[in-house]
Order: structure tokens, then sequence, then C-alpha cells
């Protein structure tokens, strides 16, 4: 056997991969390294390309611009210039009364805006030749109009002094505007005065008339029956409160069950029994009573009436010089003078044997049965009324003075006002938690007017809270006296309120809202006849 050589001396084995292979592979790497060289040097000696001005496009895109505008040397833009200058020159000249100026100012302007209208629709340029001649005689009068210190400085200036005294004129036209409808508002119509006269003739010349009062005054024992749906009236116009009657009466399922308390004073007392004497409301039972015979009703009992009396409150209200005019004219209202207008106050007093009464404003129109207003659950409170937050200026803060500790402490800024006009009132409740005293503890704090301006709705607001449960909007619909209402919410409404100045039978009513009130007057009735109702 042959020994084993060592390993030193041992034959090599033949190798997997000749020589050649590997020159090849090393050749394709350096070719490859080559192509990567090359293309580098093409892409960094490629030229950059510009961004777009992608801004300045935007910018441009939709104005009426032209090339040639953009140059430099533009006439055009030269003469546009000129234009919108001498237009503010124009303005400030006839401000001054320099009539002669304004003229030859608008002329210009015109020949300028002709040769730009001449040169877009032939759709050249303009030329420095054709232009000279405008833009020198514009130039001339606006270097005129510099020298008679028609300079921006003055023009604002004068501006500033037109605009401030544009706004006194119409502060003043507004107050006159406020004024003249308030007196208008106020005011008794001739054929409302002519009614009330031929209704007192009637009463007192027509035994017939006595008589029918007597024979319905058999039914006094309806006005105590707390079964039946009992409404009350505090008012001193005979016409709107039959409206009032008369709708409800019309649109109720069940009239025979309608009781009305009409509250009126000495003067119409005797045409308005007269009035309801003569004419029948589908078998609606209605009193008519006035306050003068209340015996409670005196100034040690009712601080309101006391306040009426007084003559610094009188002076207040007629002659209105004694805030030099900061109060608005609409809380002047000599209506507020008037205890019908505060009866509301007094309502258990009024009606003693009554539980439960619906509470309505003469200026009214009734259009749905409201018979399901007295099985409402009040849930313990007092008043039942819509509320009117669904805007901020009906909020607390807007009726009451929050500057008065007494306010601040007592309520909410923000707690939801609610409207006098139709509100259900809980008698039994009202007596319960001496809702009157509450409101009398309020009005001796208002003798110097500082929590609230005088009216009925403010002390509502303090004397009723919390007290109040809110009810759907649509049992009551405000607004008809002096803003637009939605026609739905008109369809939709069980009683319709015109408050505001523009009252219905009114020559200042609103035009379209005076046939919802009106369906509900006998216009063909001989005593309207006779004093020009139509």
């Amino acid at each position: 056997m042959r020994p084993r050589r060592p390993v030193d001396f041992r034959r090599p084995g033949r190798r997997r991969f000749p020589n050649v292979l590997w020159w090849v592979l090393c050749g394709v790497a350096v070719l490859l390294f080559i192509f990567v060289l090359s293309k580098g040097s093409q892409i960094e000696s490629r030229p950059v390309i510009p961004q777009r001005p992608y801004r300045h496009d935007r910018i441009m895109e939709g104005l009426n611009i032209t090339e040639e505008m953009l140059s430099p040397d533009s006439v055009a833009r030269q003469l546009s210039d000129q234009i919108s200058l001498a237009k503010a020159f124009v303005v400030i000249a006839k401000e001054s009364n320099n009539l002669q100026f304004a003229w030859e100012l608008s002329a210009q302007i015109r020949n300028s805006q002709i040769l730009l209208s001449n040169a877009a629709i032939r759709r050249t340029p303009l030329t420095t030749s054709e232009s000279e001649t405008a833009i020198r005689d514009m130039a001339v009068l606006l270097y005129q109009a510099q020298q008679l210190h028609y300079d921006s400085a003055t023009m604002i200036m004068r501006l500033k002094a037109r605009i401030q005294a544009l706004e006194e004129q119409m502060s003043s036209v507004s107050e006159k505007s406020s004024k003249y409808g308030q007196i208008a508002a106020e005011e008794v119509p001739k054929s409302l005065y002519c009614l009330g006269v031929r209704l007192t003739t009637e009463w007192f010349g027509n035994v017939n008339i006595q008589r029918k009062l007597q024979e319905k005054k058999q039914l006094d024992m309806k006005l105590k029956d707390n079964n039946l749906y009992h409404f009350c009236v505090f008012s001193d116009n005979i016409l709107a409160t039959s409206v009032v009657v008369n709708s409800t009466a019309l649109n109720s399922n069940n009239p025979e069950k309608v009781v009305f308390h009409l509250v009126t004073d000495e003067i119409n007392y005797a045409p308005m029994k007269a009035w309801f004497a003569m004419n029948d409301f589908r078998g609606v039972t209605v009193e008519v009573q006035k306050f003068e015979d209340f015996n409670w009703l005196n100034a040690s009992y009712v601080p309101v009436l006391k306040q009426l009396q007084d003559s610094e409150t009188q002076s207040y209200y007629f002659s209105g010089n004694s805030d030099d005019g900061r109060t608005p004219i609409k809380f002047r209202n000599p209506k507020y003078l008037s205890m019908l207008n505060h009866l509301r106050f007094y309502i258990p007093e009024v009606f003693p044997a009554l539980k439960k009464v619906v509470f309505l404003d003469d200026d009214v129109v009734v259009q749905k049965d409201l018979s399901a207003l007295f099985s409402i659950d009040l849930n313990s409170n007092v008043n039942g009324a819509v509320e009117t937050c669904m805007e901020t200026f009906h909020r607390y803060h807007k009726y009451l003075n929050y500057s008065h500790p007494l306010i601040r402490a007592h309520f909410d800024p923000d707690a939801c006002g609610w409207a006098f006009g139709m509100n259900v009132f809980d008698l039994v409740e009202w007596r319960k938690r001496n809702v009157t005293g509450i409101y009398h503890y309020w009005q001796e704090r208002n003798v110097d007017r500082t929590l609230w301006k005088l009216g009925t709705l403010p002390p509502g607001l303090l004397t009723f809270y919390g007290l109040t449960e809110p009810l759907d909007s649509s049992w009551h619909v405000l607004g008809l006296g002096y803003t637009n209402v939605d026609p739905q919410v008109i369809e939709k409404g069980a009683v319709l309120h015109f408050n505001g100045n523009s009252k219905p039978w009114l020559k200042i009513g609103i035009e379209k809202y005076k046939p919802l009130w009106e369906k509900y007057v006998d216009y063909s009735h001989y005593l309207l006849q006779q004093c020009n109702f139509h």
C-alpha cells in the first residue's frame, strides 16, 4: 500500500469556475459603474425648470386685465386710475356744493371711459397719441382738485362728518316715526268714538235693551260655575272686545259652556252693556262690570294705584320732560296709567268664586277651540303662558334693570320671558301662594322706576318668577301688530295676538293681517254702518 502524501504535496483538485469567467464578471461590473456615472452627470447637467407662478395666476384669473395694462407704460391703466380718483373727487365736490367742478370732472370721466370702451371693442391697446389729450386734461382737473383741498385726508374727514350728520338725521327721523306711530296708536278713531256715543244713547233711550240684559242676568249661576270655561277681558274698546268674544264663540265646540267676564271703566260701561245686550254670540254668557265698583280697589291696598295718582308720574308720562328724553317713547304710553292695564294682577279679587280663568287681551283673535286650556296640568304653578325666549332679547335681562342689586340677587338674567295676552291662571294656587302680595312687594320697591319702566310685563315676570308653566307655542302667536309672522305659524295658532302699535282697527294696521280680525266684525250692523266702519 502506497503511503499517503503530506498535505503540502497533494495534487490540487479541479476548480469549479475557470479564470475566464471571473474576468467576464469583472468587466460587466466596470461597465455598470461607467453607466451609472454617465447617468448622474446627465441629471446634474439638466437645466432647472422654473416653477410656475401659481399665485400670480390665481390673482390674475377672472380679472379684466390685458397684457397692455401690465406694462409699466400702460396708458389704459393710467386712465383707469385717473377715473377712480376723479369719481371720489366728484363726491367731495358735490358735498362742497361746487357743482360746476363736479360737472367738469364727470364730463372728463365720460371722455376717458369712451376711450377705454373703444379700445376694448376694437381689441387693440390704447396708444399714447390717442389718449394723451384725455390724460392731460384729467391730470389738470385732478391737480385743480388738490388745490381745492380735495386731498385724501380732507376727503376722509368730510366723509366722516357727512356720515355722522346722516346718522343724526336718521336717529331724529326714527324718533319722530316712533313718536307719531305711538300717537296714532293711542288715538281713538272717530268710528270707535261714534260707536260709543250711539251705544250710550241706545242704552239710556231703549228700554228693550235694558230688559234683555235683565233677562240674561237670570243666568247668573253660570258666572260662578267652575265646571264651565271662564274667560276675562279688561278693556275700554267695545269693538275689539266684541271680536274677542265673537271669535271665541264661533270657534268653540260648546259655546253654551263659555262665560266671558268683561271689566271696563265708567265711561264705557253703558255702551259695553248695550252692545252685548243687543247682540247674541251663539249662547255665550257675557258679564260686564266696571272697576270703579270694586271697593277693595283703593290706593291703600293697591300700590300702583297710588303711584298712578302721583302728579310726578303723570307728568312723566304726559310731558316726557323729566329725564331729558332718555326713556324710549314706547315706555311713555299713557295706557300704563289706566287701571284696566294693571287689573290682571287682581283677578282673584275680581272673581272670588272662580278657580281657573283664561285671561285674554283685547287685541287678540281666537281661531281654535280653547276648552283644552282648562284641562292643562300647570304642575302646581299659577300661570300658564307661552314662552318668548327663542331670541336673546326676550329674556329677563331685556326687561329688567340688572344694575340694581335687588334684581341681580333674585332673578336669572337668562331666564325665559313669556307673554301676557293669553294666560291660564290657577286662582286656587294664586291665593295659596299670595301672588298678589308678591306683586305688591315689587311694586313698592319700584316707586322711583329703577327696577323697570312702567308697564305690566316686567312686574309680571317678577311676580310669576318660578310660578309659570310653559305652554305649547301654538296656543299663542304674537307679533301681528308689528312684524311679519310665518303663515304656517298663523294657521296653526289658537290665539293670534296683534301686539304692537299696528292694531287691526287702526289705519296703521298691517294690511295683510287685518282680514284675520275683520272677519269677526259684522260690518252690516246698523250702528257700524252709521259710524262708517268699513
